[in-house]
C-alpha cells in the first residue's frame, strides 16, 4: 500500500511535509536570478584563451596589486576592527547604537559615495589631507595607500559584525573565571577570548579579505585607476570590458572562483563558537572514579541526612591521602576575611584564616550573587572586602587573590585539562614547565591525572568538575569560592573528591566559601553554615547548631525535616497556612516562629488514634518514596500544611498505604521543636 505523498517518510524517518507552492515558486525564481549571471560568465568564457588572458602582464600586475591591497586592508581591519568588535560586544557606553550604525554604514552606502566621502576627508583639499601632506608628506589619493584605505573602509564592517556576533555568543563566565585565576584583562583577551571566538574571527577575516579583493567603486573614486599603483583586478576588468570583452570575462571568472572558494571554505567550518560546534558530542561516562571511600553519602534533599558529627566522620573513609607535593601552608600567617555587602546582599561576614563556610539557601537567595560580589564581578551587590591585612575592595578581580569554581566549571574549551589547571599558575608568572608539573600533581590528587591531555568536550560532567576544582586549588588563592563544586559527581566520586578537598582545606591559609545543597558537604567541609534568604543572612552558626535549630524552612527541609512557620501562642503555634500546632515548649506568645518536626516522629494510622498524641489530623497519601531502607510518605491535609512521615516498609504494607489512601497523622507535642525567628 502506497503512502499518501504528504505522509511519505523522509530519509530521517519523519513524514515529509509538502512545500507550499506560494513559497516554492518565488524561492525558485530567486535561485534562478542568482544563478543566471554566473552561468552567463561560464558560458561566455573562451576556455581556449583563458590561460593567455590570465597571464597577460597587465592582468598579472593588477592581480599582484589586488593581493597587496587586500592583505594590507585585512591587516588594518584586524588591527582596528577586533578591538572595536570587542568594545561593542562587551562594554556599555553612551552612543553605542550610533557607533554600531557607523560600522554598518559602509555596507549600505554606495561605493562611489564612500569614495567621495574618503576624498573629502583625506584628499588634498579634504579635512585631514593637507595636514597629512604637510606633517608626514603622505598623499593618499592616487596612491596605493589610498587603495588600501578605500578597501579597508568598505571591508572592515564584515570583520566587526562577524566577530561581534561571536563575542556576543561567548558567555562572560569564561573570561570572569580567567580573571579570578589571576589573569589580567589583556591576558584574558589573548588567551581565552580570542581563541574561543576564533571561528567567528576567521570567518570575518575571510569575508573581509574577499570583499577587499573585489572592491571597485570607492577605489576608483578615491584612489584613481593608475596601472601598477591603484589599478586593482576589478578596475582591470572594467577597462578590459571596454576594449577586450573576452579577456574581461576570463578575469571575471577568476574573481568568481576566488569568491566561491572563500564561501565554500567557510560553509559549516568556521561558523559558530567551539562550544556550539561541540554541543552535539556526547561526553564519555564518568568511569574513572577510582577506589571509593567508605561511607560515601548521596545527594542531600528532602530525604537527605542530618548534619551531625557522626556523618562527618563517616565520610572520611579509608582512602588515604596521596602525597601532597603542593605546599598549602598559610603564607604570611594566613588571610582572614572581613566583608560588608550592600545591595541585593545585605550582610557582614567575618572569618579567621583556615575557616570554611558553607553557604546554603533556596534558589534566588543570593548565594551566587554573594560570590560574584566578593570577586568584584557584579553591580547587584557591592563588597567592602579585606583579606588578611589588605583591603582589596578597589582592586580588579585578577589582583584580589580570589579564585572561584562556577557551577558549570567554565573550563576553557580550547585548552587541555592540564593547560586549564596550569592557567592560574602561568597567569602568576610561574614558568611553563613548573606550572605543568604542579597542575599534573593536582589532577592526580583529584583522580583525573590520566585525562590531562583531553579537552573539556572529551570529559564527562564529573571529570570536568574535578578539573575545574583542581584549577582553582592549583592557583593557591587567598579566598576560595566554590559554587556547588561537587554537584556533577556521582556518589562514590563525590566522597573521594570531598576527602581530597577537606585535606587541602585543613592546611589552607585563607577562607573558603562553598555554595551547596548537600548537608553532607556542609558538615564534612564547613566550620560554619551561612543561611541566606532574599540576600540576607538568616543564620550563621556551626553545622550542629543549624541542624538542631534551623531558622529557615528551606534548610529544615534540606535536612529532611518538616518545617512549618507560624505565630506562637500559649500552647504552640498558629500556622501561617491555617491550623494550629501544639508544642511542649513554645516561644513567647506573639513571636514569629518555626516548628520543626522530624519525619520519624510522625505516626500514621488508618483510624483516628487515641492516647498521647496532641496533634492529630486527617489526610490523604499523596506520594510514597524510598529513602534508604525506609519509606517517606507525603500526606496532604486540609487542616495543616503537607507533612512527611518516615516508616518501615513493613508498616506501610500493614497499613496498606498507596497514593490516595485516607490516613490519620499524629505528632506528640514533645516531638515538636520550635525556633523563634
Amino acid at each position: 500500500m502506497k503512502l499518501p505523498r504528504t505522509a511519505r517518510p523522509a530519509p530521517g524517518g519523519r513524514p515529509r511535509a509538502r512545500t507550499p507552492i506560494v513559497l516554492a515558486v518565488p524561492a525558485l525564481l530567486a535561485v534562478v536570478l542568482l544563478l543566471l549571471p554566473l552561468a552567463g560568465v561560464l558560458v561566455r568564457t573562451e576556455w581556449g584563451e583563458l590561460g593567455a588572458h590570465l597571464t597577460d602582464p597587465a592582468t598579472t600586475e593588477a592581480l599582484r596589486l589586488s593581493l597587496v591591497v587586500s592583505f594590507w586592508a585585512l591587516g588594518l581591519s584586524l588591527l582596528l576592527g577586533v578591538p572595536l568588535a570587542w568594545l561593542l560586544a562587551r562594554v556599555p557606553f553612551p552612543g553605542k547604537a550610533f557607533v554600531r550604525s557607523l560600522v554598518l554604514l559602509p555596507m549600505v552606502l554606495p561605493p562611489t559615495v564612500g569614495g567621495v566621502a574618503l576624498l573629502l576627508a583625506f584628499g588634498r583639499r579634504g579635512l585631514l589631507g593637507p595636514w597629512l601632506e604637510d606633517t608626514f608628506g603622505v598623499t593618499l589619493p592616487f596612491h596605493t595607500s589610498g587603495a588600501v584605505l578605500a578597501a579597508t573602509f568598505v571591508a572592515m564592517p564584515f570583520l566587526v559584525i562577524s566577530l561581534e556576533g561571536a563575542l556576543g555568543g561567548l558567555r562572560p563566565r569564561y573570561e570572569e573565571t580567567a580573571a579570578s585565576l589571576g589573569a589580567s584583562p589583556v591576558r584574558v583577551f589573548f588567551t581565552v577570548t580570542l581563541p574561543m571566538v576564533a571561528p567567528g574571527l576567521l570567518a570575518g577575516a575571510a569575508l573581509t579579505w574577499a570583499r577587499a579583493l573585489g572592491e571597485f567603486g570607492a577605489t576608483i573614486t578615491f584612489a584613481g585607476n593608475l596601472p601598477g599603483t591603484t589599478q586593482t583586478l576589478p578596475l582591470q576588468v572594467y577597462l578590459l570590458l571596454q576594449e577586450r570583452p573576452e579577456a574581461a570575462t576570463s578575469v571575471s571568472l577568476l574573481l568568481l572562483v576566488i569568491a566561491m572558494a572563500v564561501l565554500v571554505a567557510l560553509r559549516g567550518r568556521w561558523t559558530g563558537t567551539p562550544r556550539e560546534r561541540a554541543a552535539g558530542r556526547t561526553p564519555p561516562a564518568d568511569t574513572d572514579a577510582g577506589p571509593a571511600e567508605a561511607g560515601g553519602a548521596g545527594r542531600g534533599g528532602p530525604g537527605g541526612p542530618a548534619l551531625d558529627a557522626g556523618t562527618a566522620q563517616g565520610s572520611q573513609g579509608s582512602q588515604g591521602s596521596q602525597g601532597i607535593e603542593e605546599s598549602a601552608a598559610p603564607r604570611d600567617g594566613g588571610w582572614g576575611l572581613r566583608a560588608g555587602l550592600t545591595g541585593f546582599n545585605e550582610l557582614a561576614l567575618e572569618a579567621a584564616p583556615g575557616t570554611t563556610i558553607a553557604v546554603v539557601g533556596p534558589n534566588g537567595a543570593g548565594k551566587t550573587t554573594l560570590l560574584r560580589a566578593l570577586l568584584g564581578l557584579t553591580r547587584r551587590s557591592h563588597a567592602v572586602l579585606r583579606l588578611g591585612d589588605e583591603d582589596v575592595s578597589a582592586l580588579p578581580p585578577h589582583r584580589r587573590g580570589v579564585a572561584w569554581v562556577p557551577q558549570d566549571g567554565a573550563l576553557f574549551p580550547h585548552l587541555t585539562a592540564l593547560a586549564n589547571t596550569a592557567y592560574g599558575l602561568r597567569a602568576h608568572g610561574v614558568p611553563r614547565a613548573e606550572a605543568r608539573r604542579s597542575a599534573q600533581r593536582w589532577l592526580d590528587r583529584l583522580g583525573v591525572g590520566h585525562l590531562a591531555g583531553r579537552r573539556p568536550a572529551q570529559l564527562s560532567g564529573g571529570q570536568a568538575g574535578r578539573v575545574a576544582l583542581a584549577r582553582a586549588l592549583a592557583a593557591r588563592p587567598r579566598l576560595l569560592l566554590l559554587d556547588e563544586p561537587l554537584a556533577a559527581l556521582d556518589q562514590t566520586t563525590r566522597a573521594r573528591v570531598r576527602h581530597e578537598l577537606r585535606t587541602h582545606l585543613a592546611t589552607f591559609g585563607g577562607v573558603c566559601l562553598i555554595v551547596t545543597h548537600d548537608p553532607v558537604e556542609a558538615v564534612s567541609l564547613a566550620d560554619r553554615v551561612l543561611v541566606l534568604d532574599e540576600g540576607r543572612a538568616l543564620q550563621d552558626a556551626p553545622p550542629a547548631e543549624v541542624t538542631r535549630h534551623p531558622r529557615s524552612p528551606w534548610v529544615a527541609r534540606m535536612l529532611g525535616r518538616n518545617a512549618w512557620a507560624g505565630t506562637a501562642n500559649a500552647h504552640g503555634l498558629d500556622l501561617a497556612g491555617g491550623g494550629t500546632l501544639v508544642a511542649a515548649e513554645p516561644p513567647p506568645a506573639g513571636v514569629s516562629a518555626l516548628a520543626i518536626i522530624a519525619p520519624e516522629a510522625v505516626s500514621l494510622h488508618r483510624e483516628r488514634p487515641g492516647g498521647s498524641p496532641r496533634n492529630v489530623w486527617p489526610g490523604v497519601v499523596r506520594e510514597v518514596t524510598a529513602s534508604g531502607s525506609r519509606l517517606r510518605v507525603l500526606v496532604g491535609s486540609e487542616q495543616v500544611p503537607d507533612l512527611v512521615a518516615e516508616i518501615t516498609p513493613e508498616a506501610a504494607a500493614e497499613l496498606g498505604l498507596a497514593d490516595g489512601v485516607a490516613v490519620w497523622t499524629g505528632v506528640k507535642a514533645t516531638e515538636v521543636t520550635t525556633v523563634a525567628l
